[in-house]
């Protein structure tokens, strides 16, 4: 993406600098001395009942933030919940899965996840579990500039609001002077109105067909583009090109000027799995709900415009009624001839009779053909990494089982039937009904739930689904290596101007598995993430693997003759998207079905959140919507401020 054009001189920069301050003073009139409070969001006036009077039964579907904590919360009401996720791991994004390194064991997740201190409901959660022992504070935050194009911007915990965070960001700042902002430009005054009066309402309706990189071209100050808004945009996990200006503009408010915590965060002490998904998911059973993990919806039933229940397979190799397979094109360079069903693919066997499922058993991932080392074929899951041989056995990696083999059965045109290899066996499908659901899954599996309906849905809210947009990939390695280095910046920090790699973070400095084993070992654990990358540059696992290599030794040089004793790769294209125009047709919570609420990442938000905390609160908005039509007091929900304080 081009550069907004170069900045003013040294002499303008300094005024404006005090321009900065005297205009955000001014704006403020002084309110702003004191440090903001959380705001909380629609809080009940009056005081409800808190338990529901008579048994009443919630579905939820899809078992990461969202689903869990709307699960907790109405078990915890005395609502009879039953939760039911596909994969065999709980925490959808934050999900976490053994690997082996040598003769050591560790858990491997989607990446380091940094829990900051807005993230208000989600820290709410925790301490409600007695979790707050599982994390811990980092002390600090680097972002890191390829070449050396600027000195290191480093944040610490702030306990000043907005002006006061950014002057003080100003003065601690090695490249204050080489910001590019002055106000005897019309349009760098505008930039400053706009980040810093974001409104929940004006800034959508008046900036959301735009997409950031549309907006930065014209005239952005170039030190603000590369210093902070191009790094800290890339960390919503969608690509400048491909992100809505006002939900960019909600972001920035979310984390920088709607609040007075500034960039102060807490790490997990081991994976996500221990330190908050197993408290969270025993907490949900401890309440008297019941979770289903590995078990697929097959079918959604509708009545009346009402969701009237769900049929479910617990085991994939436990055969199910026959079903028909259309054609697929897939470009994986393979001859065979693949199907699809769903969000499944299926590759035919070379005697025709026999068909192969390419879905992963460990998270629901499609797996690609590959060759293995001495020349033998197989499959590999591209997201976790598990590996099969040609007839779907587990050769290695975190698949709790092999591929899942189909009989041919039928055929009609071009397409093919198919039943699983056991045939048909009664009692292998069970249908849940309740009277309230809540569909928490990703994009792609929630546009399934609806691909899978059976019966008339409501036109609008059919529509609204299928609106949705994935954002491009995010990728994850993880290397591990004979030995340590020496590291000047903060254990995890963010990096700017690499082709594929967007921060870095130390697990043997991070977590406490790492860290013994590094003691013992002498070893280091080092991870890159990239955060949405384009896949037509990145088109293979072997392309990605060897910009990540290339990249690691830049940023580490030190490691350059060190020994590599494993990696893992992470490479999933499921985290909601963003994209210009996409604000008024996002789902709510509520839906035109009474009895069916949404929850996850991708809903529309009342109030401004990110990544986790979006997930979260939205899992609380959804719980709280089920409790109002019961009469039941809501949970309180906060935020940050809920606008900007220039005015627009």
């Amino acid at each position: 993406m081009k550069r907004p054009a170069s900045t003013s001189p040294p002499l303008l920069q300094r005024r404006c600098f005090l321009g900065i301050t005297g205009a955000a003073v001014a704006a403020t009139a002084g309110a702003h001395l004191l440090r903001h409070s959380p705001t909380v969001f629609d809080k009940d006036e009056l005081l409800l009942p808190h338990r529901v009077p008579e048994k009443k039964s919630v579905l939820v579907i899809g078992g990461g933030l969202a689903g869990l904590a709307c699960a907790y919360e109405l078990a915890g009401r005395g609502f009879a919940v039953q939760l039911v996720e596909r994969s065999a791991q709980l925490g959808g994004k934050v999900a976490s899965w053994p690997v082996r390194v040598g003769d050591d064991d560790f858990v491997m997740e989607h990446g380091f996840h940094g829990f900051f201190a807005q993230y208000y409901n989600l820290n709410g959660l925790i301490a409600e579990l007695e979790a707050t022992s599982h994390f811990r504070p980092l002390d600090r935050y680097s972002v890191l500039y390829r070449d050396g194009s600027y000195a290191p911007e480093v944040f610490q915990q702030s306990d000043a609001a907005f002006p006061w965070n950014v002057v003080a960001l100003a003065a601690a700042s090695p490249n204050r002077w080489r910001w590019g902002l002055h106000f005897a430009q019309a349009q760098h005054w505008q930039v400053l109105r706009e980040i810093a009066g974001f409104h929940p309402e004006r800034s959508f309706r008046r900036l959301d067909h735009l997409s950031m990189a549309q907006w930065v071209g014209r005239g952005f100050p170039r030190g603000l583009y590369d210093l902070y808004f191009l790094p800290f945009a890339r960390t919503c996990l969608n690509a400048p090109d491909q992100t809505s200006l006002a939900y960019l503009l909600q972001f920035f408010h979310f984390y920088f000027f709607g609040n007075a915590e500034g960039l102060a965060f807490n790490a997990s002490r081991q994976d996500l799995g221990r330190s908050l998904v197993e408290p969270l998911s025993a907490a949900i059973r401890r309440r008297g709900g019941t979770i289903f993990t590995g078990t697929q919806v097959d079918t959604v039933r509708w009545r009346a415009d009402k969701t009237a229940g769900v049929v479910c397979s617990r085991d994939p190799h436990a055969a199910r009624q026959p079903f028909w397979a259309e054609p697929a094109q897939v470009s994986d360079g393979s001859p065979a001839r693949h199907y699809r069903a769903g969000d499944a693919t299926y590759v035919l066997e070379a005697d025709g009779k026999w068909a192969l499922s390419l879905t992963c058993p460990h998270q629901g991932c499609t797996v690609a053909p590959v060759e293995e080392p001495g020349g033998t074929t197989g499959f590999r899951c591209p997201c976790h990494g598990a590996r099969f041989d040609d007839a779907g056995d587990v050769l290695g990696g975190p698949a709790p089982r092999r591929l899942e083999r189909l009989r041919v059965i039928g055929k009609e045109g071009e397409r093919v039937q198919l039943i699983p290899a056991g045939g048909t066996i009664h009692g292998s499908q069970f249908e849940l009904e309740a009277d309230y659901y809540v569909f928490a899954a990703d994009v792609p599996g929630i546009q399934q739930l609806f691909a899978a309906a059976k019966g008339e849905v409501p036109h609008v809210l059919a529509e609204g689904v299928r609106s949705l947009a994935v954002a491009d990939p995010f990728a994850v390695v993880r290397y591990w290596f004979d030995r340590d280095f020496e590291w000047l910046h903060s254990d995890f920090a963010s990096l700017s101007g690499y082709r594929l790699t967007d921060s870095i973070a130390l697990y043997h400095r991070l977590q406490e598995d790492y860290i013994a084993w590094a003691r013992r070992t002498g070893g280091s654990v080092v991870e890159l993430h990239a955060y949405c990358y384009k896949e037509k540059d990145f088109p293979s696992r072997q392309e990605l693997l060897a910009t990540f290599e290339q990249e690691l030794y830049e940023i580490l040089p030190q490691l350059r003759g060190a020994r590599m004793l494993h990696r893992e790769l992470v490479n999933q294209k499921n985290f909601a998207g963003y994209p210009p125009g996409s604000h008024r047709t996002r789902p709510e919570t509520s839906t035109a079905a009474a009895n069916l609420f949404f929850a996850g990442d991708w809903v529309k938000m009342p109030f401004a959140c990110s990544l986790m905390e979006r997930a979260t609160s939205s899992g609380f908005l959804a719980a709280n919507a089920v409790l109002r039509r019961e009469g039941l007091q809501r949970r309180p929900l906060y935020s940050v401020v809920p606008q900007g304080t220039l005015p627009l």
